[in-house]
């Protein structure tokens, strides 16, 4: 799924909130306006689609079975290349297997496992992979170093917005407003779908937000920031 962790590292502790916002606003005005309207469009527009039922997850743990083989039992994938679940808002898991169902995002194995999925199956399997705890990986420091300072305070002269703008400090998300959790995230798994959206070839994020978000980051920047996340803590 889209939300299997994009993996980074742990620097508990590292810099504030209050440090990172004021880096994230050394970017330019307009990008920064841009991107935080296109943020609070998402926001608007998502939490008017997400009126059904609240997951139940109890009946997501058995709905889960089938996809324990790639993401794990306990939502904590053992291959990199597959999204680690646990943690994951219920709200983000249901907005990407909606996305498998509807061929927006295009994944030759998801998209059958998604299709016989009712919106309340959905919820279930999402209530219940939320419940669960992430595990954190291990990382290369140097690079996450450098990934520490693209994912708190953005890339300055290239207008690239900091990822705590809508991931937050310790990499939680927000899930009403449709932002992935990342923290413990396959590192591997992230950078992937970095490319994928630098790329064009993933195109699930509501308004382009992504895609721009990451157009003009070096692959260099986009593996740091994946070693980043797969280190950090969602407290």
């Amino acid at each position: 799924m889209h939300a299997a962790q994009a993996a980074a590292i742990s620097q508990r502790g590292a810099l504030d909130a209050p440090s990172a916002a004021a880096n994230h606003c050394d970017l330019s005005g307009k990008t920064m306006k841009t991107f935080l309207i296109g943020a609070l469009i998402s926001t608007l527009a998502l939490t008017a689609s997400t009126a059904i039922a609240a997951g139940d997850p109890e009946k997501g743990q058995q709905k889960a079975t089938s996809c324990a083989a790639c993401h794990g039992a306990d939502g904590n994938s053992a291959a990199a290349t597959f999204p680690s679940l646990a943690g994951q808002h219920e709200e983000y898991i249901v907005s990407q297997l909606k996305a498998f169902q509807e061929g927006v995002r295009d994944n030759p194995t998801m998209a059958p496992m998604a299709m016989g999925l009712s919106e309340q199956d959905m919820a279930d399997i999402g209530a219940f992979y939320e419940q669960q705890t992430a595990k954190i990986g291990t990382t290369d420091d140097e690079l996450a170093t450098l990934g520490e300072q693209v994912y708190r305070g953005g890339v300055t002269l290239t207008s690239v917005p900091a990822c705590i703008a809508c991931h937050g400090a310790s990499g939680k998300g927000n899930g009403p407003a449709g932002f992935p959790a990342l923290a413990g995230q396959h590192a591997d798994y992230t950078f992937a779908q970095l490319m994928a959206f630098k790329k064009g070839e993933r195109v699930s994020d509501p308004n382009g937000m992504m895609r721009n978000a990451v157009k003009l980051m070096s692959e260099k920047e986009m593996k740091a920031v994946a070693q980043y996340i797969q280190g950090l803590y969602a407290e």
